[in-house]
């Protein structure tokens, strides 16, 4: 058996209950509305807020959803580029063709 640290059981716990509570769908099919051209996880998350998608555009809001379209072979990851808000270099999606 793995050992836990305290506390670390509850935050997988409080980790799978958010998780669970995405509708994944609807959060896919709005991303691939606003991914017409190619753009980072910030750049859809600030789309999706202005939109009304999410009450605020924090890139959370994308970013896993970006990751498993990726896995699924929705969107393709095309590269590298600095972010214009954090200055962090960051990855650059695409939907597939």
């Amino acid at each position: 058996m793995i050992e836990r640290m305290n506390g670390e059981q509850i935050t997988f716990s409080t980790r799978r209950e958010a998780y669970d509570t995405v509708d994944k769908q609807r959060r896919y099919a709005q991303i691939l509305k606003i991914l017409n051209h190619p753009m980072t996880a910030k750049e859809i998350a600030v789309e999706m807020y202005k939109r009304g998608y999410t009450d605020n555009d924090d890139r959370n809001n994308a970013a896993p959803r970006l990751t498993e379209m990726a896995q699924q072979g929705t969107v393709d990851t095309i590269g590298k580029t600095r972010c214009s808000y954090t200055g962090k270099t960051v990855t650059v999606y695409q939907r597939r063709a």
